[in-house]
């Protein structure tokens, strides 16, 4: 019986939240709000930071800050810093498998420009191999567009649509909610490309969307507990958009200033190191 009870009062909650009196401000669309800002020459800045902990005292964190460019789908291109650092026990170990690479992340954050498919990048952890090429990135291919928010794609609309569909309370522009990572991979495919397609019932996400005025995500932060081989995974990420609706387009280097990894295999990673990639 107490179940019951504390389930309407949820529903009656909710129902309050949502029902606007008719002196009311217009009730919010953010997928509206979205697709109205999706489109060629027009961008967004945002700041993120995330952390994958695998427990035993390993974990990585990561800050991500720059300009996501649109196209008529969602986000196209990207332009960014990406810094990662590890945690004493995960280093001791980064330092074991991959020492130079690990040093040379520890200097500074990687640069990245980056389009559906293809990354070009520059920074201490491939500047060995541009010097020696006469080259000012690294490109490369069948690489994954670094999302605003490792866990939750808010920038596409069918993401956003879900999120706020799985909602459990609605106040003040904050609406919290939790999904499971096999709905959130059903719909988003840059969290499937991530964490994979099979979890069952097992996991959980949940998140807090802050929104603006108009309905635009201005925060969103969330967290998971996902299968990860035989034990779980924690996932936190924590993103802030600024300057919604500027014009700005994402501009690739050009082909004379960038060097394939390919060529200079043996002085690069063979992937873009780190969580976001």
């Amino acid at each position: 019986m107490k179940r019951t009870i504390v389930g309407v009062a949820v529903a009656v909650g909710l129902a309050q939240l949502t029902a606007a009196p008719a002196h009311a401000a217009p009730k919010l669309d953010p997928v509206n709000a979205l697709k109205a800002e999706l489109g060629q020459g027009k961008a967004v800045n945002f700041r993120s930071t995330a952390k994958v902990t695998y427990g035993r005292g390993l974990s990585a964190t990561s800050d991500v800050e720059g300009t996501i460019g649109f196209g008529p789908r969602g986000a196209a291109a990207s332009d960014v810093a990406h810094t990662l650092r590890y945690s004493e026990d995960m280093l001791r170990q980064m330092r074991k498998q991959r020492p130079e690479e690990t040093e040379a992340l520890r200097e500074g954050p990687i640069q990245a420009i980056s389009t559906r498919g293809v990354s070009y990048v520059s920074g201490p952890l491939v500047d060995e191999a541009l010097l020696s090429s006469g080259a000012d990135w690294v490109r490369y291919r069948r690489a994954d567009l670094p999302p605003s928010n490792l866990l939750l794609d808010v920038l596409d609309p069918a993401t956003l649509k879900t999120l706020l569909s799985h909602r459990t309370s609605v106040r003040d522009g904050a609406v919290k909610g939790s999904v499971k990572p096999a709905k959130l991979a059903a719909v988003s495919s840059a969290f499937a490309s991530r964490f994979g397609t099979r979890f069952g019932r097992r996991g959980t996400v949940s998140y807090t969307l802050r929104l603006g005025p108009t309905g635009l995500v201005e925060r969103v932060s969330a967290k998971a507990v996902l299968p990860y081989a035989d034990a779980t995974v924690g996932v936190e990420s924590d993103t802030r958009f600024a300057a919604w609706g500027r014009e700005a387009t994402v501009n690739l280097p050009l082909e004379g200033d960038v060097v394939d990894r390919e060529q200079v295999a043996d002085a690069v990673p063979a992937r873009i190191p780190g969580i976001w990639y």
